[in-house]
């Protein structure tokens, strides 16, 4: 059963330049890319159709200049959609007074950008319970709370340091420590680990995966990394040149891109990456004995040296525990070496 969709996207347009709602207007709300450039305007965002459903972590990626910052400031009404709806709990943002707007992003949205805009004269304490100090919560309350979310992401010990003090890693987690402090019900993130070294980067990776696993929030993040967008994402929506070209799963995208850029997107990511044991695994029960079970939503990279190591295959199950198929060696190879037969 799918889960309720949180923020709801409805036929969003951004347009740039001058006369920009006059040209949107007449071309009844569609104008072309032709249109757009015969009159020197820019499409940022074109006719986004876009759903994020509660609890889940949805990338939007594409290519620099394909609109994704731009469609989540939207989202978030930090830039001002040229038209469209923007729903959040089936209440239209769009339509909202500026003071209805302000309560919103205090108390129900949390956002991460890039770079990590900490205040140099706080500590670490006082920056995570900044939010919290604008909204006026007493002193002792906000920073008991801003105790709970620096320990959370991983820096207890340094709430008294200065941003100054602390490697780009911890800045950063200082950042989300901010963000979460309001206990949002939606989270952006914009790129917020483009910044990092390789290293910090995977391990800011685990750490959001692990806070996800704790905390079930709704989150919209943008990357340009389609490794990274593999590795955390429930779905993907790849833009283009201002539009939204496919919404799907990482496995989605991989095995039935809808258009060749999508599919020069995918073309050299490994596929054990992304492919979970439900798409190559023989269907029906086996016959016959097994060397033991494992959940048909678990990708390839993370067993494929489990099943390569036993003679017999596994059973695979389904999130109710019922076998609904078996995979054994050949299959893995067969991801490992490029030649992938899916069910």
């Amino acid at each position: 059963m799918e889960k309720p969709i949180l923020l709801d996207c409805r036929n969003v347009w951004k347009i740039y330049g001058a006369h920009a709602n006059r040209v949107h207007r007449e071309n009844k709300g569609n104008p072309s890319a032709d249109d757009l450039k015969s009159h020197g305007l820019i499409g940022a965002v074109r006719n986004a159709n876009v759903q994020i459903r509660q609890g889940e972590i949805f990338v939007i990626m594409g290519l620099s200049g394909s609109g994704k910052s731009t469609l989540v400031r939207c989202m978030s009404r930090l830039i001002e959609p040229t038209s469209g709806e923007v729903l959040f709990e089936g209440k239209d943002l769009l339509t909202m007074t500026g003071k209805e707007l302000i309560e919103i992003r205090r108390k129900k949205m949390g956002m991460v950008f890039q770079h990590f805009a900490l205040l140099p004269h706080l500590t670490v304490l006082q920056n995570a319970a900044f939010p919290l100090e604008i909204q006026g919560v007493p002193k002792a309350e906000r920073e008991a709370r801003a105790r709970e979310v620096v320990e959370l992401v991983g820096l207890k010990g340094r709430e008294a340091y200065y941003p100054r003090q602390l490697s780009g890693g911890q800045q950063q987690r200082v950042g989300i420590a901010r963000s979460l402090a309001v206990e949002p019900d939606l989270w952006f993130l914009d790129e917020p680990f483009s910044a990092l070294d390789p290293l910090i980067r995977r391990e800011m990776q685990d750490e959001f995966l692990r806070l996800q696993n704790l905390l079930h929030k709704t989150i919209v993040f943008i990357t340009h990394d389609f490794d990274e967008a593999i590795r955390l994402a429930d779905r993907i929506a790849v833009m283009k040149d201002g539009e939204v070209v496919q919404i799907a799963t990482p496995e989605e995208l991989v095995l039935n891109p809808a258009t060749k850029y999508v599919e020069e997107f995918t073309r050299h990511i490994p596929r054990s990456k992304v492919l979970s044991l439900g798409a190559v695994m023989t269907p029906g029960a086996p016959d016959g004995e097994t060397a033991g079970s494992l959940q048909a939503t678990q990708r390839i990279e993370d067993c494929a040296d489990q099943i390569e190591s036993n003679a017999l295959p596994f059973r695979v199950l389904d999130e109710d525990g019922t076998v609904v198929g078996s995979i054994g060696r050949q299959a893995v190879v067969d991801v490992l070496i490029g030649r992938i037969a899916t069910s």
